[in-house]
């Protein structure tokens, strides 16, 4: 049981769901996208995708771009970056908001994080929260010079760790007009305290391994991995928390995709375990909406950073009755319901 309490403490997004789920199998799509109702090919009149490269920092960064139906680059639009969750890629979970917000009119952009996916960056899988946060920087660096992009109106949708790095950078970046959440997840506090606040005990252990990691990386250039562990069916089952449960089943089985991935560097936690998304949230003034699913054990999370957002005029918490974090991720009512607050949202705030 131990060795499985370790493995949940690294994970910091996860779901399973059981048996016939919406998804759709990455081998199949030219894209490689795992959800239900990908785009297949660019089509007139409907939402095409354009794969896009650019470099921030000297790593290449692999990114989708979704143009509304009948998309005009002469015209203007308002466009959202969206930002995915750790261990996640853009195939997944933020390109199926990325493609549902682009159906309403916004031009939209994921990308891949630096060092993770389809980016570069050596060595793979370092996930330390300055770099990002530079990701949805650079983002929004690159969709406000796209054809058709009005600068001057560009959102922010943050997903799972994705949302706590969203609420980070929109605090000093005032390019984003407004910033929403969806089942954020505050991946500082996490490593730190461990999910759930559940490994607070062993703070000063796992501070030490990272230490002694880095130094591994100094001295001898090998890197040392952690949250790669493979779990049998009844392993994941016995896990304690739901969102690691279904988490193994969403980008293990469900929304598998090749480069989606829980392993990172263990040096990387010296990084993540002095970062809390939450703190500095009196730094956002723009329009502010978080979402989550009301039965997700990860709600205290978006709670807690929503309490401490008080320095904008408009806030709100909306949950989707019902759902668990994964929940939020592929559950075709579940993403309706989200949708609908982040048109609405977007609607009112990207003027």
């Amino acid at each position: 049981m131990a060795t499985l309490m370790k493995t949940a403490a690294f994970l910091i997004t996860a779901s399973f769901l059981p048996g016939e789920l919406f998804a759709a199998d990455y081998k199949q799509n030219p894209f490689t996208l795992t959800y239900e109702g990908a785009v297949t090919e660019n089509l007139a009149g409907q939402v095409n995708i354009q794969p896009v490269r650019y470099v921030i920092a000297d790593v290449n960064i692999a990114a989708n771009v979704y143009s509304p139906p009948d998309y005009n680059p002469s015209k203007t639009y308002p466009a959202i970056v969206v930002a995915h969750p750790n261990g996640g890629v853009k195939e997944q979970v933020a390109g199926l908001y990325a493609q549902r917000l682009a159906e309403r009119g916004y031009i939209t952009i994921v990308a891949d994080a630096a060092y993770q996916g389809a980016s570069g960056g050596k060595p793979r899988n370092v996930d330390k929260p300055a770099n990002r946060i530079q990701d949805i920087h650079g983002m929004a660096d690159f969709i406000s010079t796209f054809n058709g992009v009005d600068a001057n109106s560009i959102g922010l949708l943050g997903i799972c760790g994705g949302g706590g790095y969203a609420l980070k950078a929109a605090q000093t970046d005032k390019r984003f007009k407004s910033v929403a959440t969806l089942s954020m997840f505050n991946s500082g506090r996490v490593r730190r305290n461990g999910y759930m606040d559940s490994a607070l005990d062993t703070i000063q252990q796992r501070l030490l391994s990272a230490s002694k990691a880095r130094q591994k990386e100094a001295l001898t250039g090998e890197v040392t991995y952690v949250g790669d562990a493979e779990l049998t069916d009844a392993q994941i089952a016995a896990l304690p928390f739901e969102l690691y449960r279904q988490g193994f089943e969403y980008y293990g089985k469900t929304h598998a995709h090749p480069n989606s991935t829980f392993r990172y560097t263990e040096s990387s936690l010296l990084s993540l375990m002095n970062f809390d998304a939450a703190t500095n949230m009196d730094l956002i003034n723009q329009p502010l909406l978080m979402v989550a699913g009301s039965k997700a054990d990860s709600l205290y999370m978006t709670k807690n950073a929503y309490e401490l957002a008080t320095a904008t005029d408009s806030k709100r918490m909306y949950l989707i009755e019902g759902a668990t974090h994964i929940d939020t991720y592929w559950r075709p009512d579940y993403v309706e319901q989200a949708m609908v607050q982040f048109t609405d949202f977007f609607t009112d705030t990207l003027k």
